[in-house]
């Protein structure tokens, strides 16, 4: 078949589809003197461009179009991961669980968030800022920070009406997930690592309703100048303000033999300083509270003491490992 033939057939199928396909006017003046078969190739050639330009575009139906998934868009957040926290487990390490919301411990600790919840509520002589951000330290290390952090958030998560997210930022030696008996997961500083990284996505949410953990996250060769950063206060200051009814407890290093905590300090509302009794020198305790001069409240602790006046008067069962 020719290629007029086959241009001939093309012109019926289009019509026969339904396309009008337009007639072309018959040129005047000396151009229509021309011989009709000249050059009969490129005629049916331009005929066929004149018909594709006379086809209107296909119209999409936008309204009841069905969009191709994007298979990159981060856009849908993840559901936050759920972990169960072993809580006749905990109980037994001596720490706060609410099937045991009358033992010593637990009374204890209602001491201790008293004062940070009357801060919260502008109870205070002087208003707080950023009172729902507590952070856990001490001078130096074991002195039981990180048990106070968890029982201190454990109780604080019984609060009506209170939310809370615990923080485990001590980067360099994390250890909340294993004290609750959690597998290590993503966390804060993957969060720091990358600022658009989703935070939903590495919270972990507990049995304990009220109660969320962010881990430390994967280790890194910079974790201190990425928790000293401005990416890390732009985080702590975006937290504050968004979560106004939760309060974040931050277990953080030591104060002594690092820096990322003096950094941390100086964007909290409130510190609680971790001293072991009968163990940690006065002057050791001086130099600590010299690296948080700037932080509005610090709370002295004493941990490990053989005597406690709420045990006295609950009942007290003998000195507690923590």
């Amino acid at each position: 078949m020719g290629i007029i033939e086959q241009a001939a057939q093309r012109l019926e199928e289009l019509r026969r589809s339904g396309i009008d396909v337009p007639t072309r006017t018959a040129p005047r003046g000396p151009a229509a003197e021309r011989p009709a078969t000249k050059d009969l190739p490129a005629r049916v050639a331009e005929r066929l461009e004149d018909v594709r330009r006379s086809t209107p575009p296909p119209r999409l139906d936008v309204e009841h179009a069905t969009p191709y998934p994007n298979p990159e868009s981060t856009d849908a957040p993840s559901p936050a991961e759920r972990v169960e926290i072993d809580l006749a487990r905990l109980g037994a390490m001596g720490y706060v669980t609410p099937q045991s919301p009358r033992s010593q411990i637990a009374d204890e600790f209602r001491v201790v968030k008293r004062q940070l919840l009357a801060n919260m509520d502008d109870k205070a002589e002087v208003p707080v800022r950023n009172a729902n951000l507590v952070m856990v330290t001490s001078a130096v290390p074991d002195e039981g920070k990180t048990f106070v952090a968890i029982n201190l958030a454990i109780s604080l998560s019984m609060e009506l009406h209170k939310k809370v997210l615990l923080i485990d930022a001590d980067v360099a030696r994390p250890s909340i997930m294993d004290r609750l008996g959690i597998d290590r997961t993503a966390g804060f500083l993957d969060v720091l690592d990358d600022p658009a990284h989703d935070m939903s996505k590495v919270l972990l949410h507990t049995n304990i309703d009220t109660l969320t953990l962010l881990p430390a996250g994967a280790p890194r060769p910079l974790a201190t100048e990425m928790i000293a950063s401005q990416t890390t206060i732009g985080l702590l200051v975006e937290m504050a303000d968004r979560y106004p009814d939760r309060i974040i407890v931050f277990d953080a290093p030591p104060l002594l033999p690092s820096t990322e905590s003096r950094a941390l300090a100086t964007h909290m509302g409130q510190v609680i300083l971790v001293v072991a009794a009968e163990r940690t020198p006065q002057k050791t305790v001086m130099q600590a509270l010299a690296t948080i001069q700037a932080c509005p409240v610090v709370l002295p602790l004493l941990n490990k003491a053989s005597y406690s006046e709420v045990g006295t008067f609950y009942g007290y069962y003998g000195p507690m490992e923590r």
